[in-house]
């Protein structure tokens, strides 16, 4: 579960706000676009839900986190428990493929036995199991980008969000990529893609949120398709959430 609560955030310098009282709320298992124009706010937000930045106003809870309560010492712990993936893949170079998987399961603190179990079968899931062996300098950008959504799922998170995972891909590598990110979501975890490509959303057909000027302006909850040109949507009272008393101890266990 994600929830915004009137969350607003103003960057020093800037005269509008990034994020305005944007508030929403993402059920368990949902597949959601996060769609807008560069500056429209969505890289905002998504560093909200890691925790990269803090809102100056608002109340933001991720799988029954109040991330009020996410100290500082406790933020790593807190981002082991999201898959995130992002365009410019991040992998280790001197690393294969196998060795970037298991470098994120052993950070977070999974036994060598459990590691060697889970590695082949989230290599399998992404299609790189004969890829196992290679450096990224040796993969193609879609194969690059399957290590990336590897290593963000092998710790089986419930949350997982993509910030253009398709980007400089070409039609059909990206195509593949937005395949394997609905197997996943048939697997039972939340999917959040910020994208510009206009013809995977409209193709999916999935729930799409429309961010213009740091404001939400279009929730298409169904058969979304991709469209900036909308007005502010009339906002709604925000949802009733009890919080947890610690941020890594929640009374009800999502992610």
């Amino acid at each position: 579960m994600i929830l915004f609560d009137s969350v607003t955030k103003k960057y020093p310098g800037d005269s509008e706000a990034a994020l305005d009282s944007v508030s929403l709320h993402i059920e368990p298992n949902e597949f959601v676009f996060l769609v807008g124009k560069s500056g429209a706010g969505k890289s905002t937000l998504m560093k909200m839900i890691t925790k990269e930045e803090i809102p100056d106003s608002g109340k933001i809870i991720i799988g029954g986190i109040d991330l009020d309560y996410v100290k500082k010492r406790h933020i790593p712990g807190y981002r082991r428990r999201l898959g995130v993936v992002f365009q410019d893949f991040k992998l280790l170079p001197r690393r294969t493929v196998y060795e970037n998987v298991a470098f994120a399961l052993e950070i977070a603190g999974m036994s060598g036995k459990e590691i060697r179990r889970t590695v082949p079968k989230v290599l399998e899931l992404v299609d790189l199991s004969e890829q196992a062996n290679k450096f990224p300098d040796q993969l193609s950008g879609g194969q690059a980008q399957r290590v990336s959504i590897a290593r963000s799922v092998a710790r089986q998170p419930k949350i997982l969000i993509a910030d253009e995972p398709t980007a400089n891909l070409d039609k059909l590598t990206t195509q593949e990529i937005i395949d394997l990110l609905k197997r996943i979501n048939d697997f039972g975890t939340t999917i959040l893609v910020t994208t510009h490509n206009e013809n995977i959303v409209n193709n999916l057909q999935k729930r799409v949120i429309t961010l213009k000027d740091g404001k939400i302006v279009n929730d298409q909850k169904n058969n979304g398709i991709y469209n900036l040109d909308s007005t502010p949507v009339p906002k709604q009272p925000a949802r009733r959430v009890q919080t947890p008393g610690h941020a890594l101890k929640p009374r009800r266990k999502v992610i």
